[in-house]
């Protein structure tokens, strides 16, 4: 059983880490469900921890099971110490490390003829982020960009509010406006951000072609180059009294107007 002085568990402390998770390209996921969409994914898991609670849940045995015949490598910790590496409130006993995979430009070098993208610009909060990229995941969303200054997909809070749609959809970070509306642009993509100063409504955006939808920072929204670059700006009508949308709740409200027109096209 691994203990507070193990290399093993010092280097799972170091995940917590950004700075860390981007020099070593790996993450964190922690939970029974989430680790066993890790194993179901083409994501590379390299190593299993575990504290003698999870031996006690059937599906967390059965990970444990699967992980051993898989040849993955898996490490007892002691009850304490894994509740000190858990960022959960009430951890189930479980986490997995996994091997980023960092999209990049070139791999959607060629969009469907109804590609459906998102864009990000500089949201901070970590539940956020994540919320959006489910929100793209439950889309059908190809791809989410995440420009430098945007929150780091590979948090721990951001990756719980991906519910696992981390490992169904493809998400570039640290990418700069220049490099994505110049891909925009070869590759004949709309972009589209939501804007509550935008003069057309949503609706009245055609966004039945190849397209990217822009949502901005919980503060600002987008910033100001970026919203020179769109190709429209849209809003969305608010006949209440509240001043603005949650940002992850904004992007859903336009993904799903993506998702309506597609539908009535069809």
């Amino acid at each position: 059983m691994a203990g507070k002085h193990s290399p093993r568990v010092k280097y799972l402390r170091r995940l917590a880490l950004r700075r860390f998770r981007e020099q070593e390209g790996k993450f964190l996921v922690e939970g029974v469900r989430f680790v066993e969409e890790a194993l179901k994914s083409a994501w590379l898991v390299e190593m299993l921890a575990y504290s003698p609670r999870a031996m006690g849940n059937r599906r967390g045995a059965a990970l444990l099971e699967n992980a051993w015949a898989s040849g993955i490598q898996v490490v007892e910790v002691e009850e304490g110490l894994f509740g000190q590496l858990a960022e959960t409130d009430s951890p189930q006993g479980i986490l997995a490390v996994v091997k980023q995979r960092r999209a990049l430009l070139e791999d959607f070098r060629t969009p469907k003829k109804s590609a459906l993208l998102v864009l990000i610009d500089g949201v901070q909060d970590p539940g956020n982020l994540g919320t959006m990229i489910r929100s793209a995941d439950a889309a059908g969303a190809e791809g989410v960009f995440l420009l430098r200054g945007t929150a780091d997909i590979y948090n721990p809070k951001a990756l719980r509010a991906t519910m696992g749609s981390i490992f169904h959809v493809p998400v570039a970070q640290n990418l700069t406006p220049e490099e994505v509306f110049s891909f925009f642009e070869r590759s004949g993509i709309k972009s589209v951000a939501g804007d509550p100063r935008g003069v057309k409504i949503v609706y009245e955006s055609d966004l039945t072609g190849p397209c990217a939808l822009v949502a901005g920072s919980e503060a600002e929204g987008a910033s100001p180059f970026v919203l020179g670059k769109v190709s429209e700006r849209v809003r969305i009508p608010m006949p209440g009294q509240a001043e603005s949308f949650n940002v992850a709740v904004s992007l859903s409200i336009l993904l799903y107007e993506a998702v309506r027109q597609r539908s009535l096209n069809q």
